[in-house]
């Protein structure tokens, strides 16, 4: 149980910061929400972005996926919800640096990485370190029969019925064996 809790609250700081991180400086003191999602997926561009359009849109998506693994206890929809948040993230950061001739942490004076793409990288990282101290839901019991009949016990040695007998009195390979009682 203390697990599911710790693992919970990794995944709920997580995707907190995966939603916040928009709101910072991504890139030249430009706001991760000021990105469009579609320049993703054909070049970054200079155009602003409107909020439900820009790079919040995955990312909330990755929190509300977090937040319903917390609340169901799965591990691998906490995972998913990290794979969201990390994909998105270092898709823009490729995109990034193929518009900007490489990337660097913001310097004075120069273009670089905000605190917005640290958060979020972090908050996936929170969110799949989440996910690996899970402990799960509980596996259910299944009940006698409601698959069909017990699996063999592998453990049985069938050379014991033919040293001592069927247990009815009845004779084994070496002989007879032990007298029927009632």
């Amino acid at each position: 149980m203390i697990r599911n809790v710790i693992g919970s609250v990794l995944a709920l700081v997580g995707a907190t910061a995966a939603v916040w991180s928009p709101f910072r400086a991504w890139y030249d003191g430009r706001l991760g929400r000021h990105f469009r999602v579609a320049d993703l997926f054909s070049g970054i561009s200079d155009s602003r972005s409107e909020l439900w359009v820009s790079i919040l849109l995955p990312l909330a998506f990755g929190a509300l996926v977090a937040l319903v693994g917390v609340l169901l206890r799965s591990r691998v929809l906490v995972g998913l919800a990290a794979c969201v948040v990390l994909g998105f993230t270092i898709l823009w950061m490729v995109r990034q640096a193929q518009v900007a001739d490489g990337l660097a942490f913001d310097d004075p004076g120069s273009a670089g990485l905000g605190w917005g793409v640290v958060i979020a990288l972090v908050g996936g990282a929170l969110l799949l370190l989440g996910a690996a101290v899970m402990a799960g839901r509980p596996r259910r019991r299944r009940t006698a029969y409601a698959e069909g009949p017990p699996p063999h016990d592998d453990g049985y040695d069938a050379r014991y019925d033919d040293r001592h007998g069927d247990g009815y009195g009845g004779p084994g390979p070496e002989g007879p064996g032990p007298p029927h009682r009632v």
